[in-house]
């Protein structure tokens, strides 16, 4: 009876599938979540007065979704109870966001709710990546599956990214020698290169094999350089946020020797170095808006990419005042000229020096440019609170996990992280790769809490 059952337990191993098919339909979606939508096919839907755009990566969202519901009906929704925090705060500021696509109505008949309720969904929708991760990642072997792909994806933005530095027409490029774009858009591009970057960081923190050896150390080039070449100064605040942690994480489980420290300081090093070389034209500009340089008249014509930064946020601020319990609605403070034009004569006031081009109008809906600034003003404090409380609860599920040791309690810490810092750069846009690795990362957060429970 014995020798059977270890035949038959022989058997099934030899049967069981080196990759599941869940495991490979994250690792397909990935490619489509993190590619600009300028290069996606799509169609568009009409319902009425309100049009929904469709594209590829929508539909690769839907198949991920699908093949979660089938994996949980299959092998039962167990992984996803460890992560119920996540669920539980990330539910809410989803359902806030469509709420507050709804509400606004009652104080102003003109807010365009369904067009905003479209896009509040698109923004919902990108949820489903994280309750699949759970449910389709149930092994260490489904996980390197899908971060291989993560690792492939990132090299080919990389390589497309330098190609554009060097003077290469390809996907939409800036001036060569300049920040590039890659075929994501700067910051998300240097979000796909900050989640690749984590998983070399994470192997030098933890001495521990996440994916094979040659991967990891393409992970680290091609997220490094990224990085780098997007010229993301959010996303190197949010690396240097994630090494910390990786850090302290390896020091907490005595792994720490100073080898891998100086490793993980020459890559926080080499990062900051570089962004602030392909960046040093905008600093100057935002130290003599500052007062601490001397300001050159020629300056004041050009949009200053700090300068705007900050007056938008300083818009989005009032707007805030003026609606501090829930903010003024969903996609207001860029979409809705009657919320923001009101403030324009504050904020010539307040940016007297700074170029025309730079403040907002009806024709040019430049939105906050600040995640958690366009949390307080289109959700109010409530929804900064479940914005920030959701990073919160994963961060927390995640660190906790990676001090008990399994490596993607870490990773998942470092991918919030970096998205933490990129939100300080961007809107609250629906349907782009930052979504992406925002649901990822507390997906993988609440797959460390409950820890992936079949070795390989």
């Amino acid at each position: 009876m014995a020798v059977r059952s270890l035949s038959a337990a022989r058997a099934a191993a030899v049967e069981r599938p080196i990759v599941s098919a869940g495991a490979a339909a994250l690792a397909l979606a990935i490619p489509l979540v993190f590619l600009h939508v300028d290069y996606q096919p799509g169609l568009t839907v009409s319902a009425g007065s309100t049009d929904a755009h469709l594209y590829l990566s929508d539909f690769a969202i839907l198949a991920t979704g699908l093949a979660a519901l089938a994996a949980g009906l299959r092998d039962g929704f167990a992984p996803l109870r460890p992560g119920w925090p996540i669920w539980l705060a990330g539910g809410a500021f989803a359902a806030l966001v469509l709420a507050a696509s709804l509400y606004p109505v009652a104080l102003d008949e003109t807010y365009r709710w369904r067009t905003h309720l479209v896009t509040a969904g698109k923004f919902a929708e990108y949820g489903v990546l994280a309750l699949a991760v759970p449910l389709l990642v149930r092994s260490r072997r489904d996980l390197q599956v899908v971060l291989v792909a993560l690792v492939a994806w990132s090299a080919a933005a990389t390589v497309v990214g330098v190609a554009q530095f060097f003077g290469a027409n390809l996907a939409g490029p800036w001036p060569a020698g300049r920040r590039q774009p890659s075929f994501l858009g700067h910051h998300d591009f240097a979000a796909l290169s900050g989640a690749a970057l984590g998983i070399a960081a994470t192997t030098v923190a933890l001495r521990t094999r996440v994916v094979p050896p040659a991967v990891a150390a393409l992970a680290g080039v091609a997220g490094a350089l990224g990085i780098v070449v997007s010229g993301s100064t959010a996303a190197a605040i949010g690396l240097a946020a994630a090494l910390a942690a990786a850090a302290l994480v390896s020091a907490a489980l005595r792994r720490l020797s100073a080898r891998r420290l100086a490793v993980l300081a020459v890559i926080g090093g080499v990062v900051a170095a570089g962004v602030v070389t392909l960046r040093g034209n905008d600093y100057d500009q935002f130290l003599r808006f500052l007062g601490v340089r001397k300001e050159e008249a020629s300056t004041r014509e050009n949009v200053q990419t700090y300068v705007h930064h900050t007056l938008l946020s300083y818009i989005g601020l009032r707007i805030f005042l003026d609606h501090p319990v829930l903010g003024a609605g969903w996609q207001a403070s860029s979409k809705e000229p009657s919320v923001y034009l009101r403030h324009l004569p504050a904020a010539h006031r307040k940016f007297p020096d700074a170029a025309p081009l730079s403040f907002p109008s009806r024709t040019r809906q430049y939105g906050v440019q600040n995640g958690y600034v366009q949390a307080l003003a289109d959700l109010g404090a409530v929804g900064l609170v479940l914005f920030v409380g959701t990073f919160a609860v994963g961060l927390a599920l995640a660190l906790r996990a990676g001090l008990r040791g399994p490596p993607e309690g870490l990773l998942a810490a470092f991918w919030l992280l970096v998205a933490m810092g990129i939100w300080s750069a961007v809107g609250l846009v629906a349907g782009i790769p930052l979504d992406g690795l925002t649901w990822l990362g507390l997906g993988l957060a609440a797959s460390a809490a409950g820890a992936l429970r079949v070795p390989g």
